[in-house]
Parts: C-alpha cells; structure tokens; sequence
C-alpha cells in the first residue's frame, strides 16, 4: 500500500476536490480535519461530516466508477495519501480483507448518519447536543467524563442543523442545569451522563 500511496499535504481552506472531479481516488487522512460538503440548489454549503486523522473519503467514486458531487475542504494543517482509482482496484482484487475493512468503515459510518438523522427530525437542538456530547470519546474519572469538541464551534453547529448562536445557548443551558460543564478551550465535562442521557432522548 505504501508503494501505490501518493503524499498530499494541504494548507487551511485549501480544495481537495470538487464536485465533478476526475479521475476519482481515495484520500486517507493522516494528521488534521478534512470537511466534506455539498453545494444546495440555492448555493448554501450542506456540511455533511468532517474527517480526522485514520478516515478515508472518495470510496464512492472509486468503486461506483464516477465523479464526486461533494467538495473536500482542509479545516486546518493537513497530511494526506492518496490512492488513485486503478491502483486501489487492484490492490483489492489481491487483498479482499482491505475491502472488508472499508466496508466495516461505512458502514459505521452510514449508522452514525441515520443516529444524526432521526436526531434531527426528532429532537430539539439542546436535546441533539446532549446526544452529540455523548457520543464523543472521552476519559472517565469518578463517574464524569470529560470530552473534547474536535471541530470548531461553527462547524459542530453546522453538522447539528443549527448555528453558532444555539448551539451557545444549549451549551449554556445544559450547563445552568448541572449536566454539563465547560472547561477550558473546547473541553467539556459531562458531569451528570446519566441525566444527560435522558436529556438527548427527549422528544
């Protein structure tokens, strides 16, 4: 894999791809966030997830043989590789476990986008936080954990179906509830997990 693996490195804002793109490739990414979006009828950005450091995009477009309709943009300092579309064929077809490792992937992945789907059509904003807090890795420590926003303010609010604004106001909410506190930078201690928990499946 390393010999059919091709380096990129991109700088904040810059483009890794374009809707319409050819050929078609895989990008995995190694250090940095990478955000995947889409433009709408009216020209408004649809933010649909943000990749970090061991996630992959463009698996679609390789095996579907076509052009992306999505746009891959660096959040920050980002190191890549890259697989053209032949070359990863290939190395499929002489190690089927690669594909079921991707397929693994996905398929995560699809079952993340249908939890963040029923979330949004059923839950008001301060519940879907609560449930986004709750689904981010973090460190337990005497029946608390504390957790860490990966992205930006505006880019988690973007990924909820809200703005910067409300997702503020949740945040403090939560917080005057005794759920959650805010720590410093982006750390966030979820001080009551349980409760939050009740909170995130309130309709």
């Amino acid at each position: 894999m390393a010999g059919l693996a091709r380096p990129m490195h991109l700088a904040a804002g810059e483009v890794a791809y374009s809707a319409g793109d050819s050929p078609s490739r895989l990008i995995v990414v190694h250090t940095g966030h990478l955000k995947i979006s889409r433009v709408s009828a009216d020209g408004s950005e649809q933010l649909i997830r943000v990749l970090g450091p061991g996630e992959f995009v463009g698996e679609a477009s390789v095996f579907a043989d076509r052009s992306p309709e999505d746009y891959a943009i660096a959040l920050d300092d980002c190191q890549a590789c890259v697989f053209r579309h032949d070359d990863l064929r290939a190395l499929v077809s002489r190690h089927p476990q690669i594909a079921l490792r991707m397929l693994a992937t996905v398929s995560a992945r699809l079952s993340d986008t249908e939890r963040r789907l029923s979330s949004l059509t059923a839950h008001d904003v301060e519940a879907r936080v609560a449930d986004y807090l709750l689904g981010l890795p973090g460190s337990w420590q005497g029946g608390i954990v504390t957790v860490t926003l990966p992205l930006a303010k505006k880019h988690v609010a973007a990924l909820l179906d809200t703005t910067p604004e409300s997702l503020s106001r949740s945040l403090r909410s939560l917080s005057d509830k005794g759920l959650i506190a805010i720590g410093p930078g982006r750390a966030v201690v979820l001080t009551q997990p349980d409760r939050l928990q009740q909170e995130a499946h309130r309709v």
